[in-house]
């Protein structure tokens, strides 16, 4: 993966340095400007366009009155994400996202987007599989520090083409793709297999600039994958699920337990009925996951049905509540402590994992066979780029435990965010 994003910033770079000098030469300076939303420079006629843009979270993770937990107090950086994004010609735009975040380093983002309007355009790359809303919301924007429990069973990031669009400005949006694949709550880095996933997802906001006003923030959609997925004994199609305090919960059976592997062997389909509420000061999301996973082990094979659901509300004082996160009525200044904005949210999700999975594809003394719990979500934000968070979520477990239910979690999460 590594070579395509190499490749497309040094072509990216060679072009708008081609194109300024030209400019330059016409006595067309280019144009730099530097601002919260970054650092841009681009051609008089924003034809040729370079953003340097930056993601940073700090992250606290606490785990109380656990007495048995297997997770461990500490800090860590969750995200180090240097951005590189523009435009050539006018009409072709990218994006480069490394992550550094955990001590790794990943390729997140790596795309080249043909852009002949808003209605059309064409995808092509490592990009978020268009399914999940609350994964489509970006980490900077989520009023929650982790994510809900439906992650587990959304694809993640693929690669793949994308056709996607908005028309009425914005009053609907589609999406049509096809990507290697990947397993529920993951990425992938490349095709196990010789088959790909379609991906469909529609997405409206009827009231957008219309009459009633409080319904302008209504959004409404549904999302479908659908694919042959067919795992090794070395990569399985299968990954484990998490809990919102980032602990495994739940995995499909492996050599060390019984000596056999399960893998995905056949059809695979999601579907993700969404939707959410802006209106002021108030928010509301909601979103329900169902997928279906055909797996095999030794001559042992099923169809299992997994589902997940959440919904979050969310109040902002001193701003605005919207998709793309609170809005500050005034960036908070250090001199009089005045301005920025306070978000208050609370979440109750449920993870529900099918009863065939035990005990013959999944060990019911390690997994669990149904999660569910509330989280509660303070974040100040001092503006739009910079925010404090604090959170706390309990999840409660039956199964997975050699003997009764896993103890319930209990954590605490906090993180500093920057963005720009």
């Amino acid at each position: 993966m590594s070579a395509f994003p190499t490749a497309a910033l040094v072509a990216a770079t060679g072009l708008l340095l081609a194109s300024t000098r030209a400019r330059a030469q016409a006595a067309e300076p280019p144009v730099v400007q530097v601002s919260e939303e970054g650092f841009t420079l681009s051609s008089a006629d924003k034809a040729f366009v370079l953003k340097l843009r930056g993601q940073l979270q700090g992250d606290g993770r606490f785990y109380l009155a656990d007495t048995d937990r297997t997770g461990t107090n500490t800090f860590i950086v969750r995200r180090m994400r240097p951005i590189l994004e523009g435009t050539l010609f006018g009409f072709v735009d990218f994006r480069l996202m490394p992550d550094f975040g955990y001590g790794q380093s990943i390729i997140q983002d790596a795309y080249i987007d043909f852009r002949p309007g808003e209605w059309v355009r064409l995808r092509a790359g490592r990009f978020k599989t268009p399914f999940g809303l609350e994964l489509l919301q970006s980490d900077m924007d989520n009023p929650f520090i982790e994510r809900s429990l439906t992650v587990d069973l959304v694809p993640n990031r693929d690669e793949g083409l994308e056709l996607h669009g908005e028309g009425e400005g914005g009053r609907w949006q589609y999406s049509l793709a096809v990507v290697n694949g990947d397993p529920d709550g993951a990425s992938t880095d490349a095709n196990i297999d010789d088959s790909f996933d379609l991906v469909a997802r529609v997405f409206a906001l009827p009231f957008k600039g219309r009459e009633p006003s409080f319904l302008q923030g209504l959004g409404l959609g549904i999302a479908v994958t659908r694919g042959l997925q067919f795992g090794t004994a070395t990569n399985t199609g299968l990954a484990p699920f998490r809990s919102t305090g980032q602990q495994i919960i739940f995995s499909y059976l492996s050599n060390a337990d019984t000596g056999e592997t399960v893998t995905a062997h056949g059809l695979h389909l999601r579907l993700a009925p969404q939707g959410h509420f802006y209106w002021g000061h108030f928010g509301l999301l909601a979103e329900y996951v169902r997928s279906s996973q055909e797996v095999q082990a030794r001559d042992a094979r099923a169809r299992l049905h997994h589902h997940a659901w959440q919904t979050a509300v969310s109040w902002v004082f001193g701003g605005k509540a919207s998709f793309e996160g609170a809005r500050p009525t005034r960036p908070f200044n250090p001199k009089t402590l005045e301005g920025g904005a306070l978000e208050v949210a609370a979440r109750y999700h449920a993870l529900d994992l099918d009863d065939a999975s035990f005990p013959r594809f999944a060990n019911p003394s390690r997994s669990v066979s149904h999660a569910k719990g509330f989280g509660v979500a303070t974040t100040f934000a001092f503006n739009r780029r910079v925010r404090f968070a604090l959170n706390f979520h309990r999840t409660n477990y039956e199964g997975g435990a050699p003997e009764g239910d896993r103890p319930p979690e209990n954590a605490l999460l906090s993180r500093f965010q920057l963005t720009f």
